[in-house]
C-alpha cells in the first residue's frame, strides 16, 4: 500500500500502518520515502497533476518489478482505506481501524474502488455561489436526479471544461465517457484503487496519460485557484471511476477521512 503526501513529518506516522511512504512533487524529504521525482517522471507538473505524477512515475519506473497477481494498492495523508467493510463514523484508532490485510471477498474481484460521492444532496447556497452559469446551461438540475458529475464540474472547475476535455478522448472511450457523466450523478471518490492486475494498471495508465497530456495541449499549466490548478487531477479522479466500472470487475470499499498533518 502506497501513502501519498506532501510533507515530511508524517513519514513516521506512515511507516507505523505498514505503508510505504511517498512523497510528491519537489518538496525536500528525508530519507526513506519513495519520491516520484526520479527516474522517468513528471514530478514538476504536480501542482496540475496531484497524485498522477506519482502513478505516472509508479507506471514507468516500478510496475515492471512487482511480482504479477500481488495486490497493489494507493491511499493518501488524508484518505484511507478502512479495515472493515461497514464504514466508520469516526476513528477510534488509526492503525487498527485502517486496512491491514487484504480480504478473503476480493478473492473474486480485479480491483477494489473507493466508495462513492454522492453528487445529488449539492445545498442550493453551493448552487447559488458556484454554480450560477452551470445551472443556466442545465436548468433540470433543480430535480436533485438531474446533479450529474457534468454539472458537478462545471460548478467547481470551470463550465464547459469537461466537455472540451472529452472532445480530446480516444474514440474507444469518448462517447461512453461523455454519457458517464452526463446520467451518473456519484463517482467513486480519492483517485484511488487497489489491484491485483499488472495488465488492467498498465492499460489504465495507458489511456489516462495519453489523453492528460492531449488535454495538456489544450488547458496548459496557466490555471488559478484550487479548482482550476489541480485540473488533470480533477478529471482523472471521475476517469478513474468510469474506466474501471467499465472494464474490469470491480467491488466498492469504504474510504475513511484522517488527516496525519493535522493529527492532535
Amino acid at each position: 500500500m502506497y501513502c501519498l503526501s506532501r510533507y515530511d513529518n508524517i513519514k513516521n506516522k506512515i511507516l507505523n500502518l505498514n505503508y510505504i511512504p511517498v512523497g510528491l512533487g519537489e518538496e525536500n524529504y528525508s530519507d526513506g520515502w519513495m519520491l516520484d521525482n526520479t527516474g522517468v517522471n513528471i514530478s514538476n507538473k504536480n501542482n496540475f497533476y496531484g497524485e498522477y505524477t506519482f502513478h505516472y512515475w509508479f507506471w514507468k519506473n516500478e510496475l515492471k518489478k512487482i511480482p504479477d497477481n500481488t495486490w497493489i494498492g494507493f491511499c493518501a495523508y488524508r484518505r484511507f482505506w478502512s479495515q472493515n467493510k461497514n464504514n466508520i463514523p469516526k476513528i477510534n484508532n488509526l492503525k487498527s481501524d485502517v486496512l491491514k490485510e487484504i480480504k478473503p471477498e476480493w478473492n473474486n474481484y480485479d480491483v477494489v474502488l473507493g466508495d462513492k460521492i454522492d453528487l445529488t444532496n449539492l445545498k442550493w447556497m453551493k448552487v447559488i455561489k458556484y454554480g450560477k452559469i452551470s445551472f443556466l446551461r442545465n436548468p433540470m438540475v433543480i430535480f436533485k436526479k438531474k446533479r450529474n458529475i457534468r454539472f458537478h464540474f462545471d460548478m467547481f472547475h470551470g463550465n464547459g471544461i469537461l466537455d472540451k476535455a472529452i472532445d480530446l478522448l480516444d474514440n474507444e472511450n469518448k462517447k461512453d465517457f461523455r454519457k458517464f457523466v452526463n446520467t451518473e450523478t456519484s463517482y467513486n471518490q480519492g483517485n484511488m484503487f487497489i489491484c491485483k492486475s499488472k495488465e488492467i494498471i498498465n492499460n489504465y495508465y495507458s489511456t489516462i496519460f495519453k489523453w492528460l497530456e492531449n488535454c495538456e495541449k489544450v488547458f496548459g499549466f496557466k490555471l488559478e485557484g484550487y479548482g482550476k490548478k489541480r485540473l488533470y487531477g480533477f478529471l482523472a479522479e471521475r476517469f478513474l471511476s468510469y474506466w474501471f466500472i467499465k472494464n474490469t470487475n470491480y467491488l466498492e470499499w469504504p474510504i475513511i477521512f484522517y488527516d496525519l498533518y493535522n493529527e492532535n
